[in-house]
């Protein structure tokens, strides 16, 4: 089981993830990556940058018994997150991915500075009622790996490494993360692209 916030400075936690314009696996094709956990025991992070198709926030806490369809209308401005594919595992699953300004005792999980994740509908009564927190990305299911199994795609230049940031992470522009990610680390995307699978 991989234990979320026990970290040491050989594991990426709160690191940013991006895919190689190689990526074979289409799930991951140019896909934008926060790690959540990395250990020994494995790793898990959420695709940030991947919209869910056909699914609304208000639709979504209506579907939950969150809130009924009349309150749907009258939603405060911050109900508005955006709900994405956060990866191919437990999909049915959410996790909500916030600022540092929201907790709840012995559930929010804090990942890296400014960062925490909480996974249970009780966030989700917070942010539709306004008292959520400041900014808040909801991902269903999760990106895994086993032991090991990420510092091998690592190795194999399957991932770049990316420092996280707070407008990466919960920026509204998904389709811009990915070039963003890459300028961060001082990688021209139009370069790289142009210059995969070139020895």
């Amino acid at each position: 089981m991989i234990q979320l916030g026990d970290s040491d400075s050989s594991f990426l936690d709160g690191q940013i993830l991006v895919a190689m314009p190689g990526m074979t696996d289409k799930r991951f094709a140019r896909s934008v990556i926060y790690l959540c956990a990395h250990s020994k025991d494995g790793a898990m992070g959420l695709i940030i940058n991947q919209r869910a198709r056909k699914i609304k926030f208000p639709d979504l806490l209506v579907q939950l018994d969150v809130i009924d369809e009349d309150a749907a209308i009258r939603l405060p401005k911050q109900a508005g997150i955006q709900v994405l594919k956060g990866g191919p595992v437990e999909t049915q699953r959410g996790f909500v991915l916030h600022s540092e300004d929201f907790n709840i005792e012995d559930t929010t999980l804090p990942i890296a500075a400014g960062v925490c994740l909480t996974a249970t509908v009780d966030i989700l009564r917070a942010i539709a009622s306004g008292t959520g927190p400041d900014r808040a990305l909801l991902a269903l299911g999760y990106a895994g790996w086993s032991p090991g199994q990420l510092e091998t795609e690592l190795q194999h230049n399957g991932w770049l490494t990316c420092p996280a940031d707070e407008e990466l992470i919960f920026g509204d522009d998904l389709d811009a993360k990915y070039g963003r990610a890459l300028r961060k680390i001082g990688i021209d995307p139009a370069m790289l692209v142009a210059g995969a699978g070139h020895a």
